[in-house]
């Protein structure tokens, strides 16, 4: 990519307000990852409108343009990325009498969890200790082994979606339904278009106060001994795509890359299929290392890692 036309940068800054957009802001601290560099153009959504706005804004003038939530499951290449990002944080929610939730795709879901279980509502309490938006676990079909202690299925947040709202391709809103969605595991459907979810519908049930914190806690306890907590070693979460029967994660610890090192890009000890950043890690230091595990497998097993997390901008 090439960096933006003066003219765009105007407009943009014209449109959206010029205290709003930021300049070659470093997306790092954006990520759960911390690895990144400097985006060309920088704004917060702070409602569904502006997001629509936003993105409106940026295809209308040919601008290319990436939407962030909480920065799970991508890595941001060292040298940022040439365009706008458009930071979701547009949170507004009510819920109803009735159990349905009405929310903004910016939600993060830890906020969503927590006042649905004060409230008496379950059926978001299995994603807790998940880094999400609402809009990245539609996106993504969020999913957790669960409900504890049993651990018996993967329930995904398919299950208590009902709708979201999206930009018609003429630029009107429309809500869609799960048909449309077509949900898959950590897939749906807006991995392969470029519609942007604003808002979501959710139904939940009621539900026993006492049960639905004890799976607070289970799934809190169980997933703190499987994954490094992001406080102490940021990561991106799962680096590898699922392998069935095997598991990735499984193939690069046989292959004795646990703890195996590049710069301060480390496989972690606790989850081989898990990348952390010890402190100063780059994108290219975590390149480095995807690229050693998959070649190991490969030798050892006959079997193409591939990638989960996405590749964001110029590396």
């Amino acid at each position: 990519m090439t960096a933006l036309q003066p003219a765009a940068t105007t407009s943009i800054e014209r449109a959206l307000g010029a205290d709003r957009v930021g300049r070659d802001v470093r997306l790092a601290p954006y990520t759960t990852f911390k690895i990144g560099g400097p985006a060309d153009l920088f704004y917060e959504a702070r409602s569904a409108d502006e997001l629509a706005d936003a993105v409106s804004l940026a295809r209308e003038l040919g601008v290319p343009y990436f939407l962030l939530g909480l920065g799970a499951n991508i890595l941001v290449g060292d040298r940022g990325f040439r365009g706008l990002v458009i930071r979701n944080v547009a949170g507004a929610r009510r819920f109803s009498p009735d159990g349905q939730l009405w929310t903004e795709s910016g939600a993060i879901i830890k906020d969503l969890i927590m006042e649905a279980v004060r409230l008496g509502w379950s059926g978001l309490e299995h994603y807790v200790g998940i880094p999400s938006t609402v809009g990245g676990a539609i996106w993504q079909n969020l999913h957790f082994l669960s409900p504890a202690p049993e651990r018996e299925r993967t329930m995904f947040i398919a299950e208590v979606f009902d709708s979201c709202e999206v930009p018609s391709a003429a630029g009107n809103r429309q809500t869609v339904g799960a048909d449309y969605v077509q949900f898959g595991y950590d897939d749906s459907v807006f991995h392969h278009r470029p519609d942007v979810i604003l808002s979501a519908i959710f139904r939940l049930q009621r539900g026993d106060a006492g049960a639905m914190h004890r799976i607070l806690q289970e799934n809190l306890s169980w997933r703190g001994g499987k994954h490094p907590w992001l406080d102490w070693h940021p990561s991106a979460g799962s680096i590898f795509k699922k392998i069935e029967g095997v598991g990735a994660g499984r193939l690069v610890d046989q292959v004795g890359l646990k703890g195996r090192r590049v710069g301060d890009a480390q496989i972690s000890h606790i989850h081989a299929n898990i990348m952390v950043n010890l402190g100063n890690a780059t994108a290219r230091d975590v390149r480095s290392l995807i690229e050693i595990a998959q070649k190991a497998v490969m030798e050892r097993f006959s079997v193409q890692l591939q990638p989960e997390i996405g590749f964001i901008g110029e590396f």
